[in-house]
Order: C-alpha cells, then sequence, then structure tokens
C-alpha cells in the first residue's frame, strides 16, 4: 500500500453514523461526489433518511442505502455490518458521525445525574467502539480501510456542552490513538475534532450564542458543517499517510 493522495473514491464504499445529522450529511455529500456509495446508518426515520441520500450524487458502483440501527446495540450493527457486506460487498470508509449531548454546567453537578453520565458516554464513547467492532472485518478486508471519528475539542479543552460529553471525547482521541497502532497497516483511524459548529446538534444554543462564541475565535466565526465534511474528505483522499492523529477544525477556539 503506497498511501498516496487520491482525487476519487471511484467503488469505495462509505458507512455514515449518523448521516442525518447537519455533518454526516455534509460529509455523505462530499465523498458521494467523489464517486463513494454512502451507507447511512441512523436509529430512526429511514424512509427520510433514504429520501436524502437519493438526493445526492448517484454513483455508479450502486445506490446509497439507509439503514436502521442505535450505535448503543451491538447486535443491531452487527446486523447492520452483515446487511453491508451482503448488499455492497465491502466497506472502505467509516465516519462516526453520531452523538447525543445535553448543555450542562460544569459546576453544576447536581445536573449532570448519573442517567445522563451513562447515556452520553454510552452514546459517544462505548458506541463508537461498538461501530468500529462491528465492521472491522469489513475494513480489514478493503486493506485500504478508514476510520475517521468525529470528535470535539471538548477533549482536549475539557470545557463543552457537559462534562460528561468532555469526558467521552477524551476516550475517543485515546480510542483513535490505540486503535491507529492495533489496527496498522491495512487500517488508518484519525478523528477530526470540530469546536462549536452552527448546526442544532446542541439544544438551545442559536444566534446568540453563536455571536457571543465567534467574537472569541481568531478567524471570527463559528464553525460551518463543511468545514468538518472536508476534513473528513481530507482524511480520505489528502491525508492518507496519516493515522492516530487529531485533526483540529475551530477557527482557533482552542488555541
Amino acid at each position: 500500500m503506497s498511501f498516496e493522495p487520491i482525487s476519487q473514491l471511484n467503488g469505495h464504499v462509505a458507512v455514515i453514523t449518523g448521516g442525518k445529522g447537519a455533518i454526516g450529511l455534509a460529509t455523505a455529500r462530499r465523498l458521494a461526489a467523489l464517486g463513494a456509495r454512502i451507507v447511512s446508518i441512523d436509529r430512526s426515520e429511514p424512509e427520510k433518511v433514504q429520501a436524502l441520500l437519493d438526493a445526492l450524487p448517484q454513483v455508479a458502483s450502486g445506490p446509497h442505502m439507509a439503514l436502521t440501527a442505535s450505535i448503543t446495540d451491538s447486535a443491531a450493527l452487527n446486523a447492520a455490518a452483515k446487511e453491508v457486506n451482503q448488499r455492497a460487498g465491502r466497506c472502505d470508509i467509516l465516519v462516526n458521525g453520531a452523538g447525543f449531548t445535553k448543555p450542562v454546567a460544569a459546576n453544576d453537578l447536581e445536573g449532570l445525574t448519573d442517567e445522563l453520565f451513562d447515556e452520553v458516554v454510552q452514546t459517544n464513547l462505548r458506541g463508537v467502539f461498538s461501530t468500529i467492532h462491528a465492521f472491522t472485518p469489513l475494513l480489514q478486508a478493503s486493506g485500504d480501510g478508514l476510520i475517521v471519528n468525529v470528535s470535539s475539542i471538548a477533549g482536549f479543552t475539557g470545557a463543552g456542552s457537559n462534562l460528561a460529553y468532555a469526558a467521552a471525547k477524551a476516550g475517543v482521541d485515546l480510542l483513535t490513538k490505540s486503535l491507529a497502532k492495533a489496527l496498522a497497516p491495512q487500517i488508518r483511524v484519525l478523528a477530526v475534532s470540530p469546536g462549536v459548529v452552527d448546526s442544532s446538534f446542541v439544544p438551545g444554543r442559536g444566534a446568540d450564542f453563536n455571536e457571543k462564541a465567534a467574537a472569541t475565535i481568531p478567524l471570527k466565526r463559528i464553525g460551518h458543517v463543511e468545514d468538518t465534511a472536508s476534513a473528513i474528505e481530507a482524511c480520505a483522499t489528502t491525508m492518507r499517510f496519516a493515522t492516530g492523529s487529531r485533526f483540529v477544525v475551530d477557527g482557533g477556539r482552542s488555541l
């Protein structure tokens, strides 16, 4: 394997968890434009997801597919991997984009209940590992597999929507480094870490929050979903001699 940069993804199959989310959909659009067949795994609304996929650039290797599974359900993920193998015959790229959070101030220890803490960590950390576990055999069979974990600057700044989310993303960063060594050279493992992104991912954050955040960022705006999606695209195309790395895409917010 040369790991030379490439400009097209013709024949590749890209599995994206949370594909109907803002970052997931933007990533799907970019990868499909380069020729990749997209498989979106979401926990609900498969008809809505399929309609979104049908609007993407269509590719020669087959139709894009919407599958239903929760990343906290290992049996459902294993079934999804089996269906990808049966219908597409391969998986070359896995983007772990599904996640969940809820704003709780760092000093509000009562507000971060055991139940919320467990739910956040189960989804954002254990769910990432479970998805990787399910799809690793297909990625290894590809011989040129790529895993991109959507992390967050919260994982190394400690500041984010809540402490459990920050801890979970720190775990994702460590998981990225550890698996990069364990799965090489057949599979590369990378993380992309956005800061504040203009999306509905964090409930309750609106224009006022975004404007205040933008004023504190060196590049003077908050992130767009395309900033993160383009970084994921680069992991698959131009940054091919990288593994175990975390690419920060935050406009300098974490400086």
